[in-house]
């Protein structure tokens, strides 16, 4: 018997919430570049202060380890990085939820998401230039070298929207960690 996708359990709730949402982070990373093991899924979600009641019931506790609605609340009212975990009690695997809020960068991703098959699974996937963006970010923020290699991987495995990267790569001050991953991109020096 085939083991079961350690993605099902957040990717089924979430198609149920019926929320914009988008898989990012290493398993979007595996799906643009080269395949690795994670120990987690990253999702950006819009969430507002009158969905969490729905969040809560479509993820039970008896299930999932889910934040209580008042530290949802306080995460969906942030005007910036607001954040929380779920952790599928049975498989231990947990998601990093990161809300879309008020992040132009979150809505674009939203905005420009794509439809894949995941193991089986329908769902939406951010894309490609968000991912590169925001492992830049985590790189500057002191991130690992896993984050260069994923960038790299994704830069020769799928076709970008290059001007738009580096349009983001100007906003976002992230120019240093850029030319690390991609020393041969200094035309906008």
């Amino acid at each position: 018997m085939p083991a079961r996708n350690p993605l099902a359990p957040f990717l089924e709730p979430l198609e149920r919430l019926a929320l914009p949402y988008c898989i990012t982070g290493s398993v979007a990373a595996s799906v643009y570049g080269e395949p690795r093991l994670t120990a987690d899924i990253d999702i950006v979600l819009l969430l507002r202060a009158e969905d969490i009641a729905r969040l809560r019931t479509t993820f039970p506790e008896a299930e999932y380890y889910v934040p209580p609605p008042e530290t949802l609340l306080i995460e969906t009212s942030r005007s910036t990085r607001g954040m929380f975990n779920l952790i599928h009690h049975a498989t231990q695997f947990k998601a990093d939820v990161y809300l879309a809020a008020r992040d132009p960068l979150h809505a674009w991703a939203l905005e420009h998401r794509r439809r894949i098959d995941l193991e089986g699974a329908g769902t939406w996937i951010a894309p490609p230039e968000y991912v590169v963006l925001r492992k830049l970010e985590f790189l500057r923020e002191g991130g690992q070298d896993k984050h260069v290699r994923d960038i790299r991987f994704i830069l020769a495995a799928t076709d970008l929207d290059l001007a738009f990267v580096e349009a983001e790569v100007s906003r976002l001050g992230l120019r240093v960690q850029w030319l690390q991953c991609a020393p041969d991109m200094q035309r906008n020096r």
